[in-house]
């Protein structure tokens, strides 16, 4: 009796082990599993941008069916009172900033992360690092001041020295703001994609008898175009959604400028000067919302062009 009693014992301790295809079928399951658990918040972030969008469209639909669109986005006459919302003001003070802007840094960030993936050494490095990275978080309200003080002045000055606007507070200043407010995630993604390329492509160009410069742009360059490429939608992305330190020093005046001495009035900065105030004028509140719609389509039109520039690009290569 008693060694039966150890026998059923001894086979209640044995571990139970699955067979092969129990075993498969576990890490099939598993991986499933894994996947659902990625896939949830890649299915949330495309249901937010679609849900600001929609809310936006319905916000948007009272001006939309009092004017036709080409029209609203063609008009240049702001004046609420009377029911005129013209937006073609605001979207040329938005390109012109932000276009410009992004001439001004592309190719100085572009320069700044080659020097340093490539050409730095190690104590250079370790400065450039934490103060892109201090740039990255200074707050727009600070760059917006400092614009004020030393970016306005000077640009009015050269404006006046033109025979142009002297106030300094036009087109140019808020580019040249905008442009150092974006160099340090262009900066940092660019020199990242710079360093990812293997260094054996490095040695070999060398060892051809390239000099480091012609390595850099017939080798590690065209092998980054894409991530180059990302560098500057984010960039873009950045720049067009900017509000609190263009507002501060562009000038804010509902006029098409016609040269980057001209004051402006982007969209970004439309919608924080006068979003909740003046809500008791019809259609005021829908204009709004229509603005930021603009905005939205503005960025997402970029960002598709881009990928299929990119893409050509890829193919070309």
């Amino acid at each position: 009796m008693t060694s039966q009693l150890e026998v059923k014992r001894e086979d209640s301790a044995m571990p139970v082990s699955f067979g092969p295809k129990a075993a498969r079928g576990m890490r099939q399951w598993k991986d499933r599993m894994a996947a659902l658990a990625m896939a949830g918040p890649t299915v949330l972030c495309i249901a937010l941008v679609l849900a600001i969008a929609v809310a936006l469209v319905w916000k948007s639909l009272p001006i939309l069916a009092t004017k036709p669109i080409a029209h609203l986005l063609l008009a240049s006459a702001w004046r609420p009172l009377k029911g005129e919302f013209g937006f073609f003001a605001f979207i040329a003070g938005t390109l012109w900033v932000t276009l410009l802007a992004m001439l001004i840094s592309v190719p100085i960030s572009l320069l700044t992360a080659v020097y340093i993936a490539e050409y730095a050494g190690r104590r250079i490095r370790a400065m450039a690092k934490p103060t892109i990275d201090l740039l990255a978080g200074i707050p727009p309200v600070v760059y917006g001041l400092w614009g004020v003080l030393a970016v306005v002045p000077v640009v009015g000055a050269l404006g006046a020295r033109l025979g142009a606007n002297g106030t300094g507070y036009t087109v140019l200043s808020g580019a040249i703001v905008l442009a150092i407010m974006v160099f340090p995630i262009m900066i940092a993604v660019s020199q990242e994609v710079l360093r990812s390329v293997p260094q054996a492509a490095r040695e070999a160009s060398v060892a051809l008898g390239a000099t480091k410069w012609q390595t850099v742009k017939h080798v590690l360059l065209p092998s980054v175009t894409t991530g180059i490429g990302a560098a500057i939608v984010l960039g873009f992305s950045r720049a067009i959604g900017e509000t609190m330190a263009v507002l501060m020093v562009v000038g804010n005046v509902a006029k098409a400028p016609r040269s980057v001495f001209d004051p402006a009035y982007p969209l970004p900065a439309l919608i924080a000067n006068n979003y909740g105030e003046m809500m008791s004028i019809r259609l005021y509140d829908s204009a709004i919302m229509l603005a930021a719609l603009i905005l939205l389509v503005v960025v997402l039109a970029f960002n598709v062009l881009a990928a299929l520039v990119l893409r050509r690009v890829r193919r070309m290569a």
